[in-house]
């Protein structure tokens, strides 16, 4: 029989004085009750009660186990009540593991807002580039993309979707000319991931569906790090193949262009995943639900989703006059750019007075050529 249940009618019976009312209470029959105390004692090789017909009472041996069983029942009760409530109410430490860029761009107001809501959990994040096998290395929720995932017995739910953007700066295209099919990136310096990130060949679709191209990017620098990617962008370096959720706002600001806006590159879906659906915890409960209520309230999903991409496709000829001129006429006051400011430090850079009406002439020169066009 079960031994801590045997405990428990043992104890009750002591309380009692009676196998009939203890039946009672419990819910079982008086012989069930007498063959769990019979059991009891025949475990511990000692009589625990003095039975009669009409009364029981203790041995010395069955006083001495009471007071010695008492507290630790007590004490088993409390254990499993704490871990019932911790199961209803978020409370505790939740290990979550993001991907690094991901992370630095779009957890910490998601991590501010859920710890105001719930401030009895304590986030412990981790933030990796690698496989990540939750059960094994003890996270409670990954919010991850496809490559990253190792284990095959987790649960996982779609978060939100990441769009690939290729894109540069406007001094690089004003430069170098500005792409306006995916072929044409061959003649351009790229900014790559590794192979095994998926930067050997990019598959580029249509949008007005006149099928697919394929084509091998010319390495210029190739770097594991998408941010890093970014920073060489934003020096100038090559055009570079980005994710949404990381150039948004260089897009938003002006730093950077984006091109090839009639074609589409593969998505990367953004993931919760986590270990079981069965008995999950209130803090990773909570978690999830805070995360897909957060990224639900996002117009696009994620800061510079290409909304604009169910517009006209323009022709290439008007691309190629628009783009840079659109992009230079918009872009911010250098001085505001504090991060790509710091990124150039070193480079020669004109006066502040004399920069505003070099850009001003710039816009007149190109207004000129557009009409004698």
């Amino acid at each position: 029989m079960n031994h801590l249940q045997s405990m428990r009618v043992f104890v009750k019976v002591a309380e009692l004085g009676s196998f009939a009312r203890t039946a009672s209470t419990m819910g079982i029959s008086t012989a069930v009750v007498t063959r769990h105390v019979a059991d009891l004692e025949e475990r511990l090789g000692t009589r625990l009660l003095n039975r009669t017909t009409r009364s029981q009472s203790l041995t010395e041996s069955g006083r001495v186990y009471l007071e010695r069983v008492r507290p630790i029942l007590d004490d088993l009760e409390g254990v499993e009540q704490m871990v019932v409530a911790r199961n209803h109410e978020p409370v505790g430490t939740l290990r979550i593991v993001a991907p690094v860029v991901f992370g630095l761009h779009n957890f910490a107001p998601v991590l501010q807002s859920y710890a105001e809501r719930y401030p009895n959990v304590i986030p412990d994040v981790t933030l990796v580039d690698r496989h990540v096998d939750l059960v094994e290395e003890g996270f409670d929720v990954g919010v991850l993309i496809a490559r990253q995932m190792r284990s095959a017995s987790i649960v996982t739910r779609r978060l939100t979707t990441g769009h690939m953007t290729v894109c540069a700066t406007p001094d690089y295209l004003r430069k170098h000319g500005t792409p306006t099919r995916p072929e044409q990136l061959q003649d351009h310096p790229s900014l790559s991931l590794p192979s095994e990130y998926g930067g050997d060949e990019r598959v580029f679709t249509s949008i007005d569906g006149k099928g697919e191209v394929r084509m091998r990017p010319t390495n210029a620098i190739v770097a594991n790090n998408t941010e890093m990617l970014r920073q060489f962008a934003l020096l100038g370096m090559g055009i570079a193949i980005l994710p949404s959720y990381l150039i948004g706002r260089d897009l938003e600001r002006g730093r950077l262009v984006r091109l090839l806006a009639g074609y589409r590159l593969p998505q990367v879906e953004v993931t919760i995943a986590y270990p079981s659906r069965h008995h999950l915890p209130a803090k990773v409960r909570t978690f999830i639900d805070h995360l897909v209520e957060h990224f639900s309230h996002m117009s696009t999903g994620l800061p510079g989703d290409p909304a604009a991409l169910q517009e006209p496709v323009p022709r290439p000829a008007q691309v190629m006059q628009r783009t840079v001129a659109e992009m230079e006429a918009n872009a911010p006051e250098f001085d505001d750019i504090d991060e790509v400011a710091s990124l150039q430090r070193g480079k020669a850079a004109a006066a502040p007075a004399p920069r505003k009406a070099a850009r001003s002439a710039r816009m007149t020169d190109q207004a000129t050529a557009a009409g004698l066009n």
